[in-house]
């Protein structure tokens, strides 16, 4: 019976072609963002995370494809922008969000390498098309 739901799980990743580290220290904000996700076969939230050493280490066990990372999680202070930006973009493409996008996010996102920085009041409209762009530079960078 393991079997057969062994082969079950396989075949349901094979469908997922962008794999998701969600990172946000608010869990109605990580509710909202997988409910959002939830319709799109082609992406898959492999874990979820509520402050930049969680997001740290799930981003070097998991190695998702695409990570969606809140700017300002409890613990930004603890971490310079340059070891949290090493740890995350050896494998993974940064999409932040934030509530707020002046130019000291702008600067923060930069600084952690994000590619997109989104405000999550949008984020129904613009997060998947962001995910996709994303995903497909990543592709295009892998097949040259």
């Amino acid at each position: 019976m393991s079997q057969g739901l062994v082969g079950l799980v396989g075949a349901q990743k094979s469908e997922v072609s962008i794999t998701i580290l969600l990172a946000d220290d608010s869990e109605i904000v990580r509710k909202g963002i997988r409910q959002l996700l939830t319709n799109h076969s082609e992406i898959e939230i492999l874990a979820e995370a509520a402050d930049f050493a969680q997001t740290i280490q799930m981003t070097n066990d998991l190695k998702p494809q695409v990570i969606v990372m809140d700017l300002y999680m409890p613990d930004e202070t603890s971490f310079n922008p340059q070891d949290v930006k090493s740890h995350l973009n050896g494998c993974s493409e940064l999409l932040a969000i934030s509530l707020s996008n002046d130019e000291d996010a702008k600067a923060l996102a930069e600084s952690l390498g994000a590619t997109i920085l989104l405000d999550k009041a949008n984020l129904a409209d613009t997060l998947i098309p962001s995910i996709v762009k994303l995903s497909q530079k990543r592709r295009s960078a892998a097949s040259h």
